[in-house]
C-alpha cells in the first residue's frame, strides 16, 4: 500500500526539536506547513491531517491562529481525520464548538495519565500510562458529541468525535526537547530542578508507550480511507439488471 500522505500544521514557532519529533514518529508522507507564518495547505487532497503544540494560546487573536482554525474547520467537514497534540488538542475541540480555558496552574513533567472505554487511539496503552506533559491551558469543556478519552487531575487529556482525535499529553517528546523546554520556562529554581530530574533514560522509556497513539492514528487513517474508497467504488459501480 501506497504511503499516506499527512498534512502537519506545525505550530511550534519554528522549534526544530518539533519538526525532528514529528518526522521521526509518523511513518508517512508528510506535507509541513508553518501555521506560525500562515502557511495552510492550498487544497484538501490529503488521507489525514496533525496539528502540533504550540507556545501560543488557542484565544489569542493572532491572525494566523484564525487562519489555521479556518483551513481545520473545511478539513474537518470533508471528513479529513485529525489528531492534534497539546495545542493541537485544544485547538481541534475549539474548532467542533469545544471551550478552552487558562486552568491556572501549569502541568509539566512527567505525569501519570488514564484513558477509559474501548478507545481505538488507545490501542496497546496500558490504561494508567506515564507521558511527558507542558500545558498552562485545557479543553474545560468537549465539543458538542465528543466522546472523552483520557485525563488526570490537572485535565481532560484526549477525546474523539467522528474522525477528529486530540491529545494534551506530549508523545512525541525525547529527553532533549523535554529540557529544553524546561530551560526556557519560568519556573521556580527548585520547581526546574525536580522537573528536571525526573527527565531519566527510564523515565523516557516508560512514556515511549504514549508514542502508540501515532501508529494507531495512521492506522485508523488506512482503515477510514480504504472503506471511503470502496464505498465511493459500489457509488460508481453500474448495477446489473437481468429478466427472466
Amino acid at each position: 500500500m501506497s504511503q499516506l500522505r499527512i498534512a502537519v500544521l506545525n505550530a511550534a514557532h519554528q522549534d526544530q526539536n518539533t519538526t525532528r519529533n514529528f518526522r521521526r514518529e509518523l511513518d508517512a508522507s508528510l506535507s509541513e506547513f508553518n501555521a506560525t507564518e500562515g502557511e495552510v495547505p492550498h487544497g484538501f487532497e490529503y488521507d489525514g491531517a496533525v496539528v502540533t503544540g504550540s507556545r501560543s494560546s488557542v484565544y489569542w487573536d493572532e491572525a494566523w491562529i484564525q487562519a489555521t482554525k479556518e483551513w481545520v474547520g473545511d478539513a474537518i467537514e470533508r471528513d479529513i481525520p485529525f489528531l492534534g497534540v497539546c495545542w493541537g488538542h485544544q485547538l481541534l475541540a475549539d474548532v467542533l464548538g469545544g471551550t478552552v480555558e487558562d486552568m491556572g496552574v501549569y502541568e509539566v513533567g512527567y505525569s501519570e495519565i488514564e484513558h477509559f472505554g474501548e478507545s481505538r487511539l488507545f490501542d496497546g496503552i496500558d490504561e494508567s500510562f506515564t507521558a511527558f506533559t507542558s500545558h498552562s491551558d485545557e479543553v474545560s469543556q468537549l465539543p458538542p458529541g465528543a466522546e472523552p478519552l483520557a485525563t488526570n487531575q490537572y485535565s481532560n487529556h484526549g477525546f474523539r468525535k467522528d474522525r477528529v482525535f486530540g491529545v494534551q499529553f506530549h508523545p512525541e517528546y525525547d529527553p532533549k526537547t523535554a529540557r529544553e523546554l524546561v530551560h526556557r520556562k519560568e519556573l521556580s529554581d527548585e520547581r526546574r530542578d525536580s522537573v528536571l530530574e525526573e527527565i531519566t533514560q527510564d523515565n523516557y522509556q516508560q512514556a515511549c508507550e504514549a508514542k502508540l497513539v501515532f501508529e494507531n492514528f495512521l492506522e485508523f487513517v488506512r482503515e477510514v480511507n480504504t472503506a471511503d474508497v470502496a464505498a465511493e467504488s459500489d457509488v460508481q459501480s453500474p448495477s446489473v439488471g437481468s429478466s427472466d
